[in-house]
């Protein structure tokens, strides 16, 4: 009989998100499980993803319930396990107290590796690099590798390049907030002595308005390809052996028609960049009036009610445009507040100015259930702020995205993909098989382009020193400290680093410094001083009261602009006194950075003196 005894299986390391909440617990006391079976489901801002227990065994008691929020370090579940795992458990570390946690290289880890396919067929195109995936981490990977002379081919299922984000995210999204943003500002302006009257919408307009942005970039990418010498492949990409990828061509705007045309690219080194798909809820109906992001930016008309499924980023800001556009809202969120990963305060100030958009904010509220009727699509819901079943005209799902590790043949290349669909990789973005690369969401969180174009730089670079023998660009990194988000509603958020939730939570003692905006002359000027900016500063004995930046926040207009000054502040280690010294324009929303570490400091002459 084999040794058995009790082990603790511990959250991994998540990447840069503290604490994540646990939407979906898939397992009980009294089930067998195997090695890398997933246990629960957790989700942050912008994103979800499984956690994989590290032993087999019998489950003895699970530790976590729904809504509990976990980090690295927290216990899931105990687990009677069995044979090499009794004997030598292997715990994830605890928590380790860092200012600004490095991203993890992915969400989960990985099944033992496959064994490679082995392919034996004709090539019809070889190259030095294969990029697949064509988003903002693929273009950038394939067009660096080419300013470093390598010969790429970019595989694309789409009809332009660009991914999600140019296409039916990022870009869209923000041409139709500019638009929203433009048409609330206006309506403050009779106060001001300034009449426009009311807006008519044309949406045909506003449609072909926010296409044009779309084209005009990824018209630009496009002709930057061409004169990089990237080859361009359209269709779907498949592995069918660690050297080689068959691609099937695709037709049409949504890259899902096949034509039945293939051809296999031979490859000395590949870079995935596949991206990841939007979470759709199965209890859903499949349902004209039920859409996903790319579904809400098709823009066909604008509802008289709309509810939001999630409580995330990407639900609210599309939330801000519809409002804006007309809609009534209603938002359900799992949690006990929106925008998860935000600073309470920060949400605070926007939740207050937004209030009016929304008939109901249903927190630690779940959908359980919905159907299709002629009058729209009626929704159940279960919870603390639960009402009864509700009717909508437009039914927005924005509970996160998943990873397409497991749609792209990987295990015929012989690479790792974790049981969620993310694909491990080392600081030089490699997986386990050593000339493959993967970067961007598909290695997990946070998923944003930001990240992935970084990414992409890196796993280029190394991919070059290592066929040109250039030891400098073949010990390329990446190594980022902090990674920022924006909320690009109206007013944005934005943080970097070290939040005051995180900092209580890890017993990281930080001096705070926090400039309002009621006391900005270019943000009482412009009639936004609703914001504010608030930067967090190490208070450590060992800081001897010189403690570096740590993290900050800032909330009101222009937010996403400026919060990489304070990025740029933490990678560089700068005090409150580097800051503060930092001789700022005025009147502008940027001084509020200097003035906010003048607070920290003591030395804030814009405020009224401190009490003693």
């Amino acid at each position: 009989m084999s040794a058995s005894s009790l082990v603790d299986i511990k959250v991994p390391d998540i990447g840069d998100f503290d604490e994540v909440s646990v939407i979906e617990v898939l397992v009980k006391a009294g089930d067998t499980i195997k090695a890398e079976q997933s246990l629960i489901t957790v989700e942050s801002d912008k994103a979800s993803m499984e956690i994989p227990s590290s032993a087999a065994g019998v489950v003895k008691e699970v530790k976590v319930k729904l809504g509990d929020k976990v980090k690295q370090g927290s216990v899931v579940l105990t687990l009677e396990a069995s044979g090499a795992a009794a004997a030598a458990p292997a715990p994830a570390p605890a928590p380790e107290k860092k200012a600004a946690p490095a991203p993890a290289a992915a969400s989960a880890p990985a099944a033992p590796a496959p064994t490679a396919a082995s392919f034996s067929g004709s090539a019809d195109l070889d190259c030095d690099v294969l990029v697949l995936g064509a988003g903002p981490g693929g273009y950038s990977a394939a067009f660096r590798a080419a300013d470093l002379g390598l010969k790429v081919v970019l595989v694309e299922r789409y009809a332009t390049l660009g991914g999600v984000c140019l296409n039916v995210g990022c870009i869209p999204s923000k041409a139709l907030l500019h638009v929203a943003a433009v048409m609330d500002e206006v309506k403050h302006f009779d106060s001001l002595g300034v009449s426009f009257g009311e807006p008519k919408l044309d949406i045909n307009k506003l449609r072909t308005h926010k296409e044009k942005v779309v084209g005009k970039l990824t018209g630009g990418l496009t002709a930057m390809a061409k004169m990089r010498k990237v080859t361009t492949v359209r269709g779907v990409g498949q592995f069918v052996g660690a050297n080689h990828l068959q691609v099937e061509e695709t037709a049409g705007a949504e890259g899902q028609e096949k034509t039945g045309k293939k051809q296999t690219i031979a490859f000395k080194n590949c870079i995935i960049a596949a991206g990841s798909q939007a979470v759709r809820l199965p209890f859903m109906p499949d349902d004209p009036r039920v859409v996903d992001s790319t579904g809400a930016l098709a823009l066909k008309e604008v509802p008289k009610r709309m509810l939001i499924l999630g409580g995330g980023i990407i639900g609210l800001e599309m939330g801000t445009v519809y409002s804006t556009l007309g809609a009534r809202l209603d938002v359900v969120e799992m949690m006990d507040g929106l925008m998860q990963g935000a600073d309470r305060d920060l949400v605070k100030v926007w939740q207050k100015m937004n209030a009016p958009r929304f008939d109901n904010i249903m927190l630690k509220t779940k959908t359980v259930g919905a159907k299709a009727t002629k009058a729209g699509i009626e929704v159940t819901f279960e919870g603390e702020g639960a009402p009864a079943p509700q009717t909508y005209d437009l039914v927005l799902q924005a509970v996160g995205r998943t990873p397409n590790g497991k749609k792209i043949g990987a295990e015929k290349a012989g690479v790792s993909v974790s049981d969620r669909g993310f694909i491990p990789v080392d600081i030089q973005m490699r997986t386990n098989v050593p000339h493959i690369f993967a970067i961007g969401d598909i290695v997990g969180q946070p998923m944003l382009a930001h990240k992935a174009v970084h990414e992409a730089h890196v796993a280029a670079e190394v991919i070059a020193g290592e066929l040109q023998g250039n030891k400098e660009l073949a010990s390329a990194a990446f190594n980022a400290r902090v990674i920022p988000s924006v909320a690009y509603t109206d007013p944005e958020i934005a943080w970097v680093g070290l939040t005051e939730d995180q900092a209580k939570a890890q017993g990281i003692k930080v001096k705070k410094g926090l400039f309002p905006w009621t006391a900005s002359g270019r943000a009482i000027a412009n009639g936004r001083d609703e914001g504010f900016t608030k930067l967090l500063f190490d208070d450590s004995p060992e800081a001897h009261g010189h403690g570096k930046i740590l993290g900050g926040g800032i909330v009101g207009t222009h937010a996403g602009d400026m919060i990489g000054e304070i990025a740029l502040a933490i990678e560089m280690g700068a005090d409150a006194v580097d800051i503060g010294k930092t001789i700022h324009p005025h009147p502008t929303l940027g001084e509020s950075m200097g003035m906010a570490a003048e607070v920290a400091h003591g030395s804030c002459t814009d405020l009224p003196p401190a009490r003693k």
